[in-house]
């Protein structure tokens, strides 16, 4: 993986040079960051502001495969997913720490390139990095970030808000993120057996960057704002559209109704999980790691929303006792069930 580097072992810096070394670079741009990196620990002030904190932890053969996961990619997705969780609740992201634990096998370049996508993210994102740790790991690379942001305690959305009658909703489009993974999957096994035969990924860009480099909904978030809309609840579609909507369903106590034809399926997304023997509704479903925002929004908002390419009203809100169902394009009813990733299960 590193052969075409020069390497240099990170044991020649140690914990504290090598920290130094990775955030040298590192500015701070929010107002609410008073003291970052440098510290025994950040100083933060949201003055007036309700905080908000996620924590996820990717591990080395369980989230991600070093096979075809870029490095800068694979740091700038670790952001991405933090950054997520804060979004879910209609929030700002503001800051974030940026932990990591590696085996010897990683010189310091490779875990340069891992900061590098990780800070291109927070850039872009106008997020401070305030911290983190760096350790020895036996069992591979391990990456932990926490998030960090704030909204005004009104504005907060949060699972278990959702209203019988409120519209159901989800930006972006689904399913991509999976089936980008299961090509990925195929090449590397095709790798595997013949070394010598390159990847064919032509004409799939959107479905693998999908999976490899993941977008965090803030854009979803300010237009909300601009559109004068409180979401009654809202979660991020991190392990399949229907765990989502249980998640919001059990949280507020109703039940829903779901039209399949409503699904937003980028046409990529479409053809290739046919491609594979796929449903795509089931990669939908259940394929997870799409980072889209589903909320629920009160049908007074419909004509805000009716308008815009991004979002799209896939469902609506029930009394409990209607159950949790959705409404295939043929008309039948079928009961939603989760049938996303299990983080402990290893992968295939």
């Amino acid at each position: 993986m590193f052969d075409n580097i020069d390497k240099t072992d990170i044991n020649e810096l140690g914990e504290f040079g090598l920290i130094k070394h990775l955030t040298q670079t590192v500015e701070l741009t929010q107002e609410s960051s008073n003291k970052g990196i440098g510290d025994d620990a950040a100083v933060l002030d949201f003055s007036g502001y309700k905080t908000l904190i996620s924590t996820d932890l990717l591990l080395e053969n369980i989230h991600f495969d070093l096979r075809y996961v870029p490095l800068k990619h694979l740091g700038y997705k670790a952001v991405q997913v933090n950054l997520s969780d804060i979004y879910a609740m209609n929030g700002i992201a503001s800051q974030i720490t940026f932990s990591i634990g590696l085996s010897s096998k990683f010189p310091l370049e490779a875990i340069e390139e891992i900061y590098e996508g990780a800070l291109i993210a927070c850039k872009k994102y106008g997020v401070d990095l305030i911290g983190g740790d760096t350790s020895a790991s036996a069992q591979g690379l391990v990456i932990s970030v926490t998030s960090i942001g704030y909204a005004k305690e009104e504005k907060i959305a949060y699972r278990s808000g959702a209203q019988e009658g409120d519209l159901l909703c989800v930006s972006g489009d689904l399913g991509g993120a999976y089936v980008g993974l299961q090509l990925l999957e195929r090449e590397k096994q095709i790798y595997l057996e013949n070394p010598n035969i390159q990847p064919d990924l032509e004409g799939k860009d959107y479905i693998v960057e999908r999976q490899l480099k993941p977008e965090a909904r803030k854009d979803v978030i300010d237009l909300l704002a601009h559109l004068d809309i409180t979401p009654t609840s809202m979660i991020d579609v991190s392990d399949g559209l229907a765990s989502e909507i249980l998640h919001i369903c059990n949280a507020s106590n109703v039940g829903c109704k779901l039209y399949e034809e409503k699904i937003p399926l980028d046409p990529m997304t479409y053809e290739t999980a046919r491609e594979f023997g796929l449903d795509p509704t089931v990669c939908a479903l259940s394929g997870g790691e799409d980072y889209e925002l589903l909320f629920t929004i009160p049908q007074a908002d419909y004509d805000k929303v009716k308008g815009q390419l991004d979002i799209s009203v896939i469902g609506y809100i029930t009394e409990p006792a209607a159950g949790k169902e959705m409404i295939s394009k043929s008309g039948h009813v079928h009961e939603i069930k989760a049938q996303g990733w299990n983080a402990f299960k290893n992968k295939s």
